[in-house]
């Protein structure tokens, strides 16, 4: 059975072909509608997965064509984010078969696959077939950066890439800040197969956190299925599961970035040693009176933001190497207004957050904080 896929989304589609021809499928996939008219003439799918948000032409001006122009009745199933309840009902009623909406799973697209086409197309699946039984295809595409300095004996490899394998939508950018270890070999063998999903931005020399960061923001704005845009410290003391949260409520509200606290609640497991503990404690208090505002925890190392919103705030270098944080909300602060900027930023607890043991700040380095905070309050003034 031959399937043409179109979605403007590569991730999707390379994560979908991939299980599709694991099951026996022949697929062929594109990213727009212009090219899915072409493919749908020479390549005569038998099914067709179509996205309803696509730029120049829609899903549905696709399944116009096909149903109206072409007066084809080949089944269509409409895999989408777009949850409006007008837009389901002009496709039901245009002749759709079906329509999932995103986030869904690859099994379930394979079993709605199956159910619709009322046969087994693969009754002895590829010997290769991967061991990646399922995925959710989310709705949005994420690029994640994640700085590591001499990272190689602690980097939780195994960890990143699981995440991606089941989180289809996710794109994780590795920036070997010049380290003097063996990590960017490890990176290197971390992304070896997962290329599509896995990319590593070697810099020559060691500049710190805020400028390996920074390059990977920029590197991932360039990235045009990047719907938003983070950064995860790399010995993951905040985990995927508190980081997909992050994302989940940049996608359901207003909000153009969503940073983690590590502030102690009830029910949260957020541990970190007693003196360093007292030292942030200070350290965030001296920053609220900088910023003007009561954010709680600056300096966590999980965020994630509007790709226009990276673009604006990383477009120059910062002129500390590890408080970028500050400086982040210091210049939104300075670019949309304080009030706006108080509109734009949520912070939210995390569950989980460990202090994970060979952190690059020490206690001592977290006592010359102060002199850099002077520095950021004048620079920004």
């Amino acid at each position: 059975m031959k399937i043409l896929a179109i979605d403007d989304q590569q991730l999707i589609l390379l994560s979908l072909e991939k299980k599709l021809n694991d099951l026996g499928y022949e697929v062929l996939t594109c990213d727009n509608g212009y090219n899915a008219i072409k493919l749908f003439d020479s390549f005569d799918p038998d099914l067709i997965i179509v996205d309803i948000n696509m730029p120049q032409m829609s899903g549905l001006e696709l399944i116009k064509y096909i149903r109206i122009k072409k007066n084809s009745q080949k089944p269509i199933m409409v895999m989408s984010g777009n949850n409006d309840e007008n837009i389901i009902v002009e496709g039901y009623e245009l002749g759709i078969n079906d329509y999932m909406k995103k986030p869904v799973s690859l099994n379930e697209v394979a079993a709605r696959i199956k159910r619709l086409t009322g046969e087994n197309p693969f009754p002895k699946p590829k010997v290769n077939q991967s061991n990646k039984a399922n995925g959710i295809i989310r709705e949005k595409c994420i690029g994640v950066v994640i700085p590591c300095y001499n990272e190689a004996t602690r980097l939780a490899s195994k960890e990143f890439t699981d995440f991606v394998d089941s989180n289809l939508g996710y794109y994780l950018c590795f920036i070997n800040d010049g380290s003097t270890d063996n990590t960017l070999n490890v990176l290197n063998n971390l992304a070896k197969g997962r290329e599509n999903y896995i990319s590593v931005y070697n810099c020559e020399k060691n500049r710190g956190k805020a400028e390996a960061v920074r390059q990977g923001i920029l590197f991932l704005s360039k990235n045009d299925q990047l719907d938003y845009i983070g950064y995860l410290d790399a010995d993951l003391s905040t985990d995927f599961r508190d980081f997909d949260d992050l994302v989940k409520i940049i996608e359901t509200s207003e909000f153009k970035i969503v940073s983690g606290s590590r502030i102690s609640r009830m029910g949260a497991n957020i541990t970190k040693e007693s003196a360093r503990k007292i030292i942030s404690m200070t350290i965030n208090f001296i920053i609220q009176k900088i910023l003007g505002m009561n954010f709680r925890d600056t300096q966590c190392g999980a965020k994630i933001m509007d790709k226009d919103i990276a673009q604006n705030m990383f477009n120059k270098p910062f002129i500390t190497r590890w408080l970028f944080d500050v400086e982040i909300f210091m210049r939104m602060k300075k670019f949309y207004g304080k009030e706006n900027a108080l509109k734009m930023i949520c912070e939210q607890p995390l569950k989980r957050w460990i202090h994970a043991n060979g952190s690059k700040l020490s206690i001592r380095d977290s006592l010359k904080i102060g002199n850099q905070l002077i520095r950021i309050a004048f620079h920004y003034k």
